[in-house]
């Protein structure tokens, strides 16, 4: 019984002494693709649904504006709400995405901050 107790004790033993293998995975993605222009202008399927209200709350923090919720199309509509955000910098001014329908075609105008 002894022995199989040190036999237990140094397998043990060494098997905690002996270090953990850790090999890192790296994945590579593709870069991301270039934000769209503000003003861009893209040929949609249909208009968009009904605009949902929102109630626009006090600003949480000093130099914030409201950024209103709106529909995007990202191969089909999606509703982006709206939110408090800072301007990148001085001066920018925030223009909403809108939808134009012209000559029978729905048209999507990408909104953005405008420097």
């Amino acid at each position: 019984m002894p022995l199989l107790k040190s036999a237990i004790l140094i397998v043990v033993g060494s098997s905690l002494l002996t270090g953990c293998v850790v090999r890192e995975r790296v994945v590579y993605r593709q870069a991301p693709p270039a934000p769209a222009q503000v003003g861009q202008e893209v040929v949609v399927d249909e208009a968009p649904p009904a605009p949902i209200v929102e109630a626009v709350t006090v600003a949480p923090a000093p130099g914030l504006i409201w950024i209103g919720g709106c529909w995007a199309w990202h191969g089909h509509w999606v509703w982006e709400t709206g939110r408090w955000a800072h301007p990148p910098r001085p001066g920018a001014v925030w223009m909403p995405h809108h939808y134009e329908y012209r000559n029978g075609v729905h048209v999507f105008i990408r909104g953005g901050w405008r420097f």
